[in-house]
């Protein structure tokens, strides 16, 4: 009866999870859709939704810590618990960056908008979603392949976020009417790059907690952004 009574816990434990993950997964999406047509009541809805994620976590870590010292659990069982926090909180990071971009939108709303760069930015957003589905997927039933892929694929996220990094700062070099609204997608898109090192970490929670090791190979960055510079012509701020 300890058994299955602790099985039910660990597995409505999980649930909730998947339940944050899901909040997560909309919070991104419609802070990126609020984005790309500048929605201001969406991108207000999507803060509003953060507290909601973060009252979540709030359950998970209570829900966590009480069956550790209720069960006091040790092996693979111990490893979920572990898991489960670090979980959480990578999850409730994705909804505060997704706020974050929100909020970006409200502030940039009466700025000029130069063509098609928030596209890029959906793109991006739309691949780190489909690694956070996929590793979410894979908390659930504890595919270690499938987390590794999601793992390896964070190099595609990056080297779309360097290209959004250009692009930007070539809309501000041919009109400073530019900076306002490039320098706010600027962070967009960097947070959006960060959910995509959110799954990741996910990912590594999961082998984690099926092997009990972390996994052998560091992660490598794609991201070159931090090495770009901007060489501007003398007469940019005179046309």
């Amino acid at each position: 009866m300890v058994i299955r009574d602790k099985l039910g816990e660990m597995q409505s434990l999980a649930g909730e999870i998947a339940e944050m993950g899901g909040m997560a997964e909309q919070m991104v999406m419609e802070s990126v859709t609020a984005l790309t047509r500048l929605d201001t009541q969406l991108a207000r809805s999507v803060i509003a939704a953060d507290r909601r994620l973060d009252a979540k976590q709030r359950s998970v870590e209570n829900r966590t810590v009480e069956l550790i010292a209720s069960h006091r659990p040790e092996g693979k069982a111990l490893r979920e618990l572990v898991a489960s926090l670090r979980i959480a909180s990578d999850l409730e990071r994705v909804g505060d960056l997704a706020k974050n971009n929100a909020k970006r939108l409200l502030a940039i709303e009466n700025s000029a908008h130069p063509p098609r760069v928030a596209l890029g930015i959906e793109h991006m957003s739309e691949i780190a979603l489909e690694q956070l589905k996929t590793v979410l997927d894979a908390f659930t039933s504890q595919d270690v392949p499938a987390a590794q892929d999601v793992r390896l694929r964070d190099d595609e996220v990056d080297a779309i976020h360097t290209s959004i990094f250009r692009e930007l700062l070539t809309y501000m070099m041919e009109n400073p009417r530019n900076i306002t609204f490039c320098t706010h997608l600027l962070f967009c898109a960097k947070n959006i790059e960060r959910i995509g090192d959110h799954a990741t970490n996910i990912a590594e929670a999961i082998h984690y907690v099926v092997t009990g090791e972390q996994p052998a190979e560091g992660r490598t960055k794609s991201d070159a952004s931090s090495y770009l510079s901007a060489e501007f012509t003398g007469d940019v701020g005179l046309r």
